[in-house]
C-alpha cells in the first residue's frame, strides 16, 4: 500500500484532512481486516461509551416579510475545523462553520429560506483531481438534496463556488413536510468534500406531522456515517479505485456508536445515511419493530412494521420505537447486519444504543404512547402506472472498456462534452413517466437519486416494494441486479440532475440529467450554471 495526503493547504499541509491509500482487490461483504484504520488500540473507540450527541442548529440571521409570505436568511460558512471524534486525537474536518455534522436548519413548510454558503476554502486542495478544482483552493455547489428547487439552486455540479465568493440558494419549502440535507455536490469532488463534513440535515415541518408525531426532545435527527482514521486521528482516505469507500468506525452524529438516554415513551428518529458508499440494514438487538412513519418524501400514507431495512446512502427513514415495553436498565441497541458489496469490519455491525431510564414521562403528551396507523396521502404516492405517457430504461453499470461507472452508456463528461445539452431523458412539464432502473454489472448496487421529484416505488424484480418503502422517495435502493420500477411526475421546468449516490461512483462518472418542458436547444432563463451566479464575498464574517 502507498499513502499520501489527500487535502493539503498553505498552512494546513502538517494538519491535514484526509490521506489517501491505495488498495485493490475484489470486494464483496466479507470481513477483509479487522480494522481499516492505523490507530493503536489504545486510540480506538469503543462502542457504547460516549453520550449521543445532539446535532447543532442553525437559526436566521434575519426573518422579515414578503406579500405573506415568511423570509427566513441563513448563512453558512465551508471552513476548515476541528471535531473531536476521538477520545484522545482531535480529527480536523471541513464542514458547514467547520462543524461536523454541519447546522441543522429547520423551517415551516411555505417558508422561503435564502441560504449564504460562503466558500472560505482557500489554499484547500485534494491532489487527485486537481483539474477539478481551482488554484485558490476548493471549489462547491450545494445540493438540497430532496428539495424541488429552481434548476441554479438545485447544486448542479458544475455550478461552482470558488473561494472567497459566496451564493444565495433560495428555497421555497412547499413541499409536505420531511427530512432532507444539504451537502457538497460539485463535479469530481464530491465524495471527499462530502467524506470531509460537508453535510447537514434540514427539516420541513407542517401541521400534519405535528398532529400525527412526536416533537421536540421526542423528535431526534440522527445522521449516520462511518470513516477510518490515521495513527495520528485524521480521517484517512481510500475508495478502493473509486468502487467504493468503507470505514471501520460507525459515527452517529459525529460520535462513534454513541449511547441516548431515552424515557419510557414513543421516541421519532429521523435516520439520515450520510455514508458515502456504506449501506446499512438496522434492526433493534430486541428483535421488535420499529413503526416506519416516514420516508425521502416525508409521510407514509400508513404506518409500516419493520423488523429490519435496507438504508443505502442519502435515504432517509423516519420510524417510532415504543420504549415504554422496557424496564429502566435496558440497554436496547440499534445494530447492523450489512448487505451485499459492503466491506465490513469488526465493528461495523453495531451502530448505537439506547439507555432506558426510570425519569418521569408526561402522559398528558397524546403521543407518549401512541403509534398512529394512517398517516397521509401525498400526489406522488396518488400516482398510478395508468397515468403515465411513457416508459424509460435507465442502466447501471460500469464499462467494459472504459472501466467508467454510467448509466445508460452516458457520463458526466459526456454531459461536459456537449455543452451541457446531451440529456437522458427530456419529460414534458407536468407529464407523469415511468422509469425501470437496472443494474447489470458484476452485482453491484446503486443508490440513485433523481433530483427535483419524489416518486413512488412502483415494485421490484416484478413483486410489490418492500414495506418500509412504500412512501415518497428520491433514492432507489437498486441492487445486484435488481430492477426497480418507480413512478414520478415532472412539475417544475429545467434541466436536472440524477446519479448514483454511491459517491465515488457518482464522481467516476455515474451522472446524468433529464430536461424537463424545454425543447433541446431552447432558452433557458433557469439555466443552472448561468441563472444565478456566485459573487465575491464582501459581507460580514457573521453573516
Amino acid at each position: 500500500m502507498t499513502r499520501r495526503s489527500v487535502l493539503t493547504a498553505a498552512g494546513l499541509s502538517a494538519l491535514g484532512v484526509m490521506s489517501y491509500t491505495g488498495l485493490t482487490r475484489p470486494l464483496g461483504n466479507e470481513v477483509l481486516t479487522k480494522s481499516a484504520s492505523g490507530l493503536s488500540d489504545r486510540n480506538f473507540p469503543r462502542a457504547f461509551r460516549a453520550a449521543l450527541r445532539p446535532l447543532p442548529t442553525l437559526a436566521p440571521y434575519e426573518v422579515s416579510w414578503d406579500e405573506g409570505v415568511r423570509v427566513e436568511r441563513y448563512a453558512v460558512s465551508a471552513r476548515v475545523g476541528t471535531a473531536q471524534i476521538l477520545p484522545n486525537l482531535p480529527t480536523p474536518v471541513i464542514g458547514y462553520n467547520g462543524m461536523v455534522p454541519g447546522p441543522t436548519i429547520s423551517v415551516e413548510r411555505g417558508t422561503r429560506v435564502h441560504l449564504r454558503v460562503r466558500n472560505k476554502l482557500y489554499g484547500v486542495q485534494h491532489p487527485e483531481g486537481l483539474e477539478h478544482s481551482h488554484e485558490s483552493g476548493l471549489v462547491l455547489s450545494t445540493h438540497l438534496h430532496g428539495h424541488a428547487s429552481l434548476p441554479e439552486f438545485d447544486g448542479y455540479a458544475d455550478d461552482r463556488t470558488i473561494p472567497g465568493f459566496c451564493k444565495d440558494y433560495v428555497y421555497e419549502n412547499d413541499q409536505p413536510a420531511r427530512t432532507i440535507w444539504y451537502h457538497d455536490h460539485a463535479t469530481h469532488l464530491t465524495t471527499r468534500n462530502v467524506y470531509s463534513g460537508l453535510a447537514a440535515q434540514y427539516h420541513i415541518r407542517d401541521e400534519v406531522e405535528r398532529a400525527l408525531l412526536p416533537q421536540g426532545e421526542y423528535d431526534v435527527p440522527l445522521t449516520l456515517s462511518d470513516i477510518m482514521f490515521e495513527a495520528d486521528g485524521r480521517a484517512r482516505f481510500d475508495d478502493k479505485d473509486h468502487s467504493g469507500l468503507w470505514g471501520d468506525v460507525i459515527l452517529v452524529n459525529g460520535q462513534p456508536w454513541p449511547v441516548m438516554n431515552v424515557k419510557r415513551r414513543v421516541y421519532r428518529f429521523r435516520l439520515l445515511n450520510g455514508s458515502i458508499s456504506r449501506s446499512y440494514r438496522p434492526y433493534l438487538s430486541t428483535g421488535d419493530a420499529v413503526h416506519m412513519v416516514g420516508t425521502d418524501g416525508g409521510l407514509m400514507p400508513t404506518t409500516q412494521a419493520v423488523t429490519t431495512w435496507r438504508h443505502a446512502p442519502a435515504e432517509r427513514y423516519e420510524f417510532l420505537v415504543d420504549f415504554s415495553r422496557y424496564a429502566p436498565g435496558t440497554q436496547v441497541r440499534l445494530m447492523n447486519s450489512s448487505n451485499p458489496k459492503n466491506v465490513d469490519f469488526d465493528h461495523t455491525n453495531k451502530i448505537m444504543a439506547f439507555q432506558v431510564t426510570d425519569d418521569p414521562v408526561d402522559t398528558y403528551d397524546p403521543t407518549w404512547r401512541t403509534i398512529p396507523t394512517t398517516l397521509t396521502g401525498s400526489d406522488v404516492m396518488s400516482l398510478t402506472p395508468s397515468q403515465s405517457v411513457k416508459t424509460r430504461y435507465l442502466q447501471l453499470k460500469k464499462s467494459d472498456v472504459t472501466n467508467v461507472w454510467n448509466i445508460n452508456g452516458t457520463t458526466w463528461q459526456d454531459v461536459i462534452a456537449s455543452g451541457y445539452t446531451k440529456v437522458l431523458a427530456d419529460p414534458a412539464l407536468h407529464a407523469v413517466e415511468m422509469w425501470d432502473l437496472h443494474t447489470s454489472s458484476g452485482g453491484w448496487f446503486h443508490p440513485l437519486h433523481v433530483h427535483l421529484v419524489d416518486f413512488q416505488i412502483v415494485s421490484r424484480n416484478g413483486r410489490p416494494p418492500f414495506a418500509y418503502e412504500r412512501g415518497p422517495k428520491d433514492v432507489a435502493y437498486v441492487g445486484p441486479d435488481e430492477k426497480v420500477r418507480v413512478l414520478m411526475r415532472f412539475d417544475r421546468a429545467g434541466r436536472y440532475m440524477v446519479h448514483c449516490h454511491n459517491l465515488p461512483h457518482e464522481d467516476h462518472d455515474m451522472m446524468g440529467q433529464f430536461r424537463v418542458g424545454l425543447a433541446a436547444g431552447a432558452p433557458d432563463p433557469h439555466d443552472p450554471i448561468s441563472a444565478a451566479k456566485p459573487w465575491l464575498d464582501t459581507y460580514p464574517e457573521e453573516l
